[in-house]
C-alpha cells in the first residue's frame, strides 16, 4: 500500500512549516465544529499558504492573509447561495454520489479545502466513514474515496482528478510559490526535487 503522504512530501521537498501552529488548528476546529484529516493538516502546515504547479491553492489557519478559515467561510457562503433544484440529473452531485442532501459548511456537509485558478473546488465530505472528496469543475463533479494526500499525489502525476479531461500535468519538479502575506511582498517560485517525469 502506497504511503501517499510520504510520496507527496518527497515530491514537494523539505517541509518548511513556516506557520505550523496547533492552536490555530484547534481554534478552527472548534469554530467549524469539525476536524480536518491529519494528512491535510500536515501538508497545509508544511507548505501553505502556497500555490502548487501554477494552479492549486492551499491556505493556512494561522495566517492573517490567505487564511483557511476566512476562505472556507467565503466559499461556503457562495456555494450555499446556489440553487440546486433545477439541475440536470447528470450534473446533480446528490444523485451522482448518493448524498442525502447538499449543504456546505455543516456537520455532515461539504467543506471547501482547496481550489484552483481553473475553477476547481475541492470539498471534503465531513460525514463519518472513509475519507471522501468531491471536486467541482465547470459544472461537473468527481468523487474520490481517498484522503487529500492521495488526491494531491494523483493530481500532481497528471491524473484527471476533477473529471474527464481535467489533468494539469507538468513534467519535471513540482513548482511551488508562497502566496504574498503583504501588499508589497513579492515571492519567487521554488521547486521540489527531480521526479524523473
Amino acid at each position: 500500500m502506497t504511503d501517499y503522504l510520504g510520496a507527496v512530501l518527497e515530491m514537494l521537498g523539505p517541509a518548511e512549516n513556516r506557520y505550523a501552529d496547533t492552536a490555530a488548528w484547534d481554534r478552527l476546529h472548534a469554530e467549524l465544529g469539525m476536524e480536518f484529516p491529519p494528512d491535510y493538516r500536515v501538508l497545509v502546515d508544511a507548505f501553505a499558504p502556497v500555490q502548487v504547479n501554477g494552479h492549486l491553492y492551499l491556505c493556512h489557519p494561522a495566517t492573517e492573509r490567505r487564511n483557511l478559515g476566512q476562505n472556507i467561510r467565503r466559499t461556503v457562503t457562495a456555494w450555499s447561495e446556489v440553487s440546486w433544484e433545477d439541475l440536470d440529473p447528470d450534473e446533480d452531485p446528490r444523485r451522482l454520489f448518493g448524498l442525502d442532501g447538499l449543504s456546505f459548511g455543516t456537520r455532515n456537509g461539504l467543506w471547501p479545502i482547496a481550489g484552483t485558478d481553473r475553477g476547481e473546488t475541492v470539498f471534503l465530505i465531513a460525514a463519518p466513514g472513509a475519507p471522501r472528496l468531491l471536486v467541482s469543475w465547470h459544472e461537473t463533479w468527481a468523487e474520490h474515496r481517498m484522503g487529500f494526500a492521495e488526491w494531491l499525489y494523483r493530481y500532481l502525476v497528471g491524473e484527471d482528478m476533477s473529471g474527464p479531461g481535467s489533468a494539469a500535468f507538468y513534467p519535471g519538479p513540482v513548482r511551488l510559490e508562497h502566496l504574498p502575506m503583504s501588499a508589497d511582498e513579492r515571492t519567487e517560485p521554488w521547486y521540489g526535487p527531480d521526479r524523473g517525469m
